[in-house]
């Protein structure tokens, strides 16, 4: 019997990435003369509107309103036909300093506390070289590649900024080997008076090679199922057509729906807040954990108080793959990874201007980042290994 787990993507065009990519323009542009500067922007974008709303405690200063419409004309929002483009929108701010309540559990202490409480989630296994659930490196590769295809080539001219994708995988009977490519849905904004039976053949024939690559005849067989703007229209999209919001697509931005969340949004947030750099922090722990060969599979969550240094709770689930127990290989990670806000900050490099580069395509499984390095396999390894 085939077991198909499916995982979807958007485009940097659909209205919540616009939000996402202003909201992290915003925190880079302050970052960068004041890399302490407390950040918390949020970004809703509507029909011919960007509003930003937060709380921002720096010595920096940004015009937001020009940051935002050089995100927005990065992206391609350029033609007023589509009734959200750089030059027409406004740009309302609503942006004032950041609560004294919290920032007397951040600041002024010799270790610095979470920025809130919570509890996040890391996850890595063994599903693609980047220790990456397939369902969801696909469906991103997919939307970067279009997005590619519409800036930098003339292949598929009538394309616009906003779309989606959703890519199903069919396992093993094991559940954890991929076998193939099972299901494909692409929805692309289009101009207008497109065939689309053109721009189905466009998607089989130009993007799905590009986007799986060399894994193409590997993964993609005569029994893919392939649905390509099943509306059959989609010209009005983008801000116009659905608003947008920072932080709407938090199963977009990690694994997919593998593994597990806990809530917390990324874009926007300055490392401070643990919802951010915990969430690196634990995804470092997870992919060190299956690169080091001590899983095959690893979730690892972190818990957090406001105002607290060091985590209330760590726990690793590796699903039975582990070399060791679970609770061992806790205690492992304990002895390797340094978890309070300040050491992630610190080993993370995460004070750097970079954030704006996460708000599309993944905050994970991608190696320009630090928190995807693997670097600690040695230690944790040793460390495993006297306390087996």
């Amino acid at each position: 019997m085939a077991y198909l787990f499916t995982s979807e993507s958007v485009s940097e065009g659909h209205p919540d990435k616009v939000a996402d990519q202003i909201s992290d323009a915003v925190l880079d542009s302050l970052l960068a003369d004041d890399p302490h500067s407390r950040v918390a922007v949020e970004t809703m974008v509507t029909t011919g509107l960007v509003v930003l709303a937060g709380e921002v405690t720096t010595e920096s200063y940004v015009d937001v309103r020009e940051t935002a419409r050089d995100v927005i004309r990065d992206i391609g929002y350029t033609d007023p036909r589509l009734r959200f483009d750089a030059e027409s929108c406004g740009v309302l701010s609503s942006i004032h300093e950041q609560s004294s309540d919290i920032s007397l559990g951040v600041d002024g202490k010799e270790e610095q506390g979470a920025g809130d409480q919570g509890l996040m989630f890391g996850y890595a296994c063994q599903e693609t070289e980047t220790l990456m659930p397939m369902a969801i490196t696909y469906a991103h590769r997919l939307m970067k590649e279009l997005a590619h295809i519409r800036k930098q080539t003339d292949q598929m001219s009538y394309l616009r900024p906003d779309s989606k994708s959703q890519v199903t995988v069919e396992y093993e009977d094991d559940r954890v080997t991929p076998r193939r490519i099972d299901t494909v849905v692409v929805s692309t904004q289009h101009d207008e008076g497109i065939n689309q039976k053109r721009i189905k053949d466009d998607v089989r024939n130009i993007l799905l090679p590009r986007a799986f690559g060399e894994r193409y005849e590997e993964l993609i067989d005569d029994d893919l199922v392939l649905h390509v703007n099943p509306t059959g229209r989609f010209v009005i999209g983008g801000p116009h057509g659905d608003a947008g919001l920072t932080g709407r697509k938090i199963i977009v931005d990690t694994y997919g729906g593998k593994g597990g969340h806990g809530g917390g949004a990324f874009s926007g947030k300055d490392p401070s807040k643990v919802d951010r750099s915990a969430a690196y922090a634990a995804r470092h722990v997870a992919k060190n954990i299956v690169g080091a060969g001590l899983a095959d599979e690893a979730l690892v969550q972190i818990a957090y108080a406001i105002g607290v240094a060091e985590p209330l709770s760590i726990n690793i689930d590796t699903n039975g793959t582990g070399v060791i127990p679970d609770v061992r290989l806790r205690d492992a990670v304990r002895e390797t990874f340094a978890l309070s806000p300040t050491a992630i900050i610190d080993r993370l490099e995460l004070l750097k201007p970079q954030y704006r580069r996460t708000s599309t395509y993944g905050h994970f499984g991608r190696n320009e980042f630090s928190w995807e390095q693997l670097d600690h396999t040695t230690a944790l390894k040793e460390a495993a290994g006297h306390l087996a």
